[in-house]
Order: structure tokens, then sequence, then C-alpha cells
């Protein structure tokens, strides 16, 4: 089947935050846009999240162009409520969401118009005059191949899995991962109920307060984004020293290399919302990173076996844009878009990628500055 309009449209593929903010700022400039959703809802992922999860950025820091977050929201969103303002935002703007279709590969039409055509579920064949990629940075779970993962006889659930406290209530619980999921997770799981909590860390990682004396931390980080990084490094240990307590007599001991350059590789700040208060009090025990799992032990690199009751693996997510673009040759040795935001990638005009980093200055605030500036180039051209 194949799908055309007179006026071809700019197809924008997830309703997360990052294509709900395209699709609203290519309207405001008179472009049709068409946001394709593989879920039934927009916001797919935040609706996933674990229970207790609130953004980390501030809610005026947070907004997308054309619509603010509701005051009554609080300065730290909850999870439920940044679902409610994805719905709304794409109700206020009007916005074409055609939910349950996944696109599974993009191409060039081959006609020399310039065009990409969008093969889909379903069979179809969508043409469009501009691709925008915001299937998200979280898309999907990624779990070690930890030797004796397939045999492994104990509980192991990603920490997409994760809703709440209450089902690890009296049991042992092994946390691996300390960005800030599994920081989170892990002192959740400590206040609800968890019989132990062992926060399994193979790299210390940087910790900053939310917000100190009322400065909240995304501020900060949007004042440094431009510095040098060897800067950055060295004013972010000083502000450690001073904002952050020494855990090395409880496992974790300060970072041995700064802040930016973590943050350039990919690492971003674990925001303290309880980890430091339940690491002080012995009520998460930092452990050494997981080697393996053998029957229904987790084998430690320190050579210390355990058997915890369930295993939450906070390890990330991938991407997962090979299968969609990987034969155009527009993605980096691990997978990431050669060309974000406003540039196309080289030899490929019309295709665009928003949401596949994780700055300092926030998410949400760079996707709603990608948004704008992706727009105007669409606009333009």
């Amino acid at each position: 089947m194949v799908t055309t309009t007179p006026q071809e449209p700019v197809y924008v593929i997830g309703a997360g935050p990052g294509g709900l903010a395209v699709a609203a700022t290519l309207r405001a400039r008179g472009v049709r846009a068409v946001v394709l959703e593989k879920s039934g809802s927009v916001g797919a992922s935040w609706r996933g999240h674990y229970d207790r999860l609130r953004l980390h950025t501030t809610r005026r820091l947070s907004g997308l162009p054309g619509l603010r977050i509701p005051r009554s929201y609080g300065r730290w969103v909850a999870r439920a409520d940044v679902v409610r303002y994805l719905e709304a935002y794409a109700e206020k703007h009007e916005l074409d969401v055609v939910t349950g279709v996944e696109v599974h590969r993009i191409e060039p039409a081959g006609d020399g118009s310039g065009a990409w055509t969008l093969h889909a579920s379903g069979g179809r064949r969508l043409t469009g005059r501009a691709v925008v990629v915001a299937t998200g940075y979280n898309h999907t779970p990624a779990v070690p191949a930890w030797p004796g993962r397939e045999t492994y006889g104990g509980e192991l659930v990603h920490a997409r899995e994760y809703r709440s406290p209450e089902p690890y209530a009296g049991k042992d619980v092994l946390v691996v991962g300390v960005g800030n999921t599994g920081a989170e997770i892990a002192a959740d799981l400590a206040g609800g109920g968890a019989a132990r909590v062992r926060l399994a860390v193979r790299t210390a990682p940087h910790i900053v307060r939310r917000t100190t004396a009322g400065w909240p931390a995304q501020r900060t980080g949007i004042l440094i984004r431009r510095l040098p990084p060897r800067l950055v490094d060295r004013l972010g240990a000083g502000m450690a020293r001073l904002a952050v307590p020494d855990l090395s007599a409880h496992g974790l001991p300060r970072p041995d290399t700064g802040l930016a350059t973590r943050a350039r590789a990919g690492a971003v700040p674990v925001q303290d919302v309880g980890l430091i208060d339940a690491v002080r009090a012995g009520k998460v025990e930092v452990v050494a990173a997981v080697e393996a799992l053998e029957g229904a032990e987790v084998v430690l690199a320190d050579g210390t076996r355990i058997a915890p009751d369930a295993v939450i693996a906070a390890t990330g997510y991938r991407r997962a844009l090979e299968p969609l673009v990987g034969h155009l040759g527009v993605l980096d040795d691990r997978g990431r878009p050669l060309a974000r935001g406003p540039r196309c990638p080289k030899g490929h005009p019309g295709l665009y990628f928003t949401g596949f980093t994780n700055p300092i200055s926030g998410m949400l605030r760079e996707l709603a500055r990608d948004a704008e500036r992706i727009a105007r180039r669409v606009a333009r051209t």
C-alpha cells in the first residue's frame, strides 16, 4: 500500500516530548507534520517509568514550545504529571498523532525529489518531504551479557520493569548500576520495606545535590555547558567537596575523572534524591560490579558470591536505531546519530534526529531548543 498526499508532510517518528515539540513548532510555521507512534498513546516511555520518578530539571526550564508546565505541578514534576502535560500539549497544538504505527526502515525516495520513504507496520509505505527521528534516548532496555545470564535461577529484571518497592518488601535486592535510575531505585527500595538493598557499582559516579541553597543543579549545568572541560572538571571537584560528603568509607569514593570529561563520554552526574542518606545510614550497601551469574548466585568483581532474592539491572538503554537507519551510514560506532538537531547527516538532507543525548543542561530544555531549530530549518527548505 502506497500512501501519499498532494503536499507531502514531514513525518515525525515518536510521540514523546521531542517528537511532539517538533510537530508543534512545525505546525506553528505552517508546515504539515504527522507524528507516528508505535504505542497507543503519547508519552509512552514516561508512562512506563517507576512511580516515584520526578523530573530532575525544574518545571520552569522543562516546558516545551508553546505551553508552560502548570505551576500546580510543583517545582519537580512527577512522572504522572509529565504524562498529563504531554497529553495536554498534543491537544492544545492539535497535533496529528497516528498511534499504533511502527516505522521499520527509512530510505530516500529515489526519485530525485529529495523526499523520504518510510516502511511501516501493516505494509505501509509513506512518503514525506522530511523525516524527524525522535524515537527516544531510552528506547530498548540493555542488560549486559553476563556469563550465565541465560541459565540464572534467580529473579532478574531490567529497571524498566520496576514500578514501586511494594513487591520487594522483606526481600534481599541487588540493584546493578549507579546512574540516576539505579541510585533512585536503590533509595526507593531502602525506604520502601526491602529487607536488604545492595548497589553494584563498577565506576564511582559524580553525585550532585539537586539543589544547593535553593539553586538547582540544572542551572549550573546550563552555565558551565560552554566552558572548557578542564575548567568544568576543576569547578565540579570543588563543588563536590563543598556540597557532597565523602562516601569512600561506604564504598563510594570520589570519581577519578572530572565531571565534564565523564559527561562528554555520555555519563551524566547522579542527582541525589535520597541515595547519600541511604548509603550513610547503611540502608544501601555498595558492592563491587557484577561479573557473572551462576545458578542462583551473583558473582561480583571482587570474588564475592551473593544470592539475592531479586536483581534489578539499571544498566541503561540502547538507541536501537540500526534497523531504522543503519543502512544509511548516519550512525557512529556506538549507534548514535552523527548529526543531531537542525544538522542533517552529510549527503542526507531532510533527515533529522532529536533526543539522542542526555545533556547536563536538561534533556527537555534541549529538546525544546532543538525543535525550534529543526522547524526553522525545515520551513526554510
